[in-house]
């Protein structure tokens, strides 16, 4: 029995009960950079072949096929060394329920709408960056076209549930048991931002890192971080299908200065408030993090 079901009561079919022994420290975290990096090889490759046959096709379905495969490699390994640790180590959830007294809805809530706040509140970083280069300009706005389904597969269900998993789930809860949080979360956010892999998605990407990364750190909650990224991501897709902002680089070039100056003081307002509540939440004495720990499994 005890090879089958862990001292919580979670099944081993449960998909992130397979990564809980797997606590990666900053050796492991290159480890799965690299991995990763192989699995974008391996995405490409699979995706080339279908591209020169039916070019229209890959257009629109491509991301959905590459996407995924990018991180089958890390995914194995973690779960590889996982399986190797579980007899042997103390393991950490990938997804806990240390909400405090507000209870899981209302976090679910306020952290949603800190996301979008985030996201407001860094405008003015990312408009000193300079223009970006058209062909890669022409790039994110390939993964943007075609149906509306496949957008949402991608960006709003896809990436929250992968890059959680990577950088939250992984990277983050390895590096809290082994280093403090703010480095821990300054390092999962970096990391999160080089996944990017240019600076005009990186830059906000590592901002909003930082505010995953506290939620965290905070409740243990793998889910209320995919629902932020999902929050983030599904905004920006359903702003660039709208026809009379296709043009615009930011709110500020289609909101009026007192407009957009009283939205921006909400947004900041906004985002301290949620970092007051969630610095609120008690800490479970003598854990490093929110991850519920989880024993070696029985023999």
């Amino acid at each position: 029995m005890g090879f089958f079901k862990r001292h919580t009561g979670r099944a081993n079919y449960d998909l992130l009960s397979n990564y809980s022994y797997y606590l990666p420290g900053f050796g492991g975290m290159f480890m799965l950079l690299l991995l990763f990096g192989i699995g974008t090889v391996l995405g490409t490759l699979v995706l080339t072949p279908f591209t020169l046959m039916y070019p229209e096709s890959a257009a629109t379905y491509g991301n959905i096929i590459s996407y995924p495969l990018m991180f089958i490699p890390p995914m194995l390994y973690a779960s590889a060394q996982s399986r190797r640790e579980n007899i042997f180590a103390t393991g950490y959830a990938l997804d806990s329920n240390n909400f405090g007294r507000r209870g899981g809805f209302w976090m679910a809530v306020i952290v949603s709408v800190a996301t979008l706040a985030a996201a407001f509140a860094s405008e003015p970083i990312s408009a000193l960056l300079p223009p970006m280069p058209e062909f890669l300009e022409q790039a994110m706005e390939s993964m943007l076209e075609g149906p509306l389904w496949t957008g949402l597969l991608t960006v709003s269900v896809f990436a929250p549930f992968f890059e959680e998993w990577l950088c939250r789930g992984m990277i983050l809860r390895g590096l809290l048991q082994k280093t403090s949080p703010a480095v821990a979360i300054t390092v999962s956010a970096a990391f999160f931002a080089l996944l990017h892999m240019n600076p005009w998605q990186a830059i906000p990407a590592f901002l909003l890192g930082l505010l995953f990364g506290y939620v965290y750190y905070k409740t243990g909650s793998l889910r209320l971080t995919m629902l932020m990224h999902c929050v983030n991501n599904t905004f920006a897709l359903m702003i660039s299908r709208i026809p009379a902002l296709a043009d615009a680089e930011t709110f500020m070039d289609i909101l009026c200065p007192w407009k957009y100056t009283c939205i921006y003081i909400a947004s900041v307002l906004f985002l301290l408030s949620t970092i007051v509540i969630l610095a609120g939440i008690p800490k479970k004495e003598g854990a490093r993090s929110s991850c519920d720990e989880i024993p070696p499994l029985e023999i």
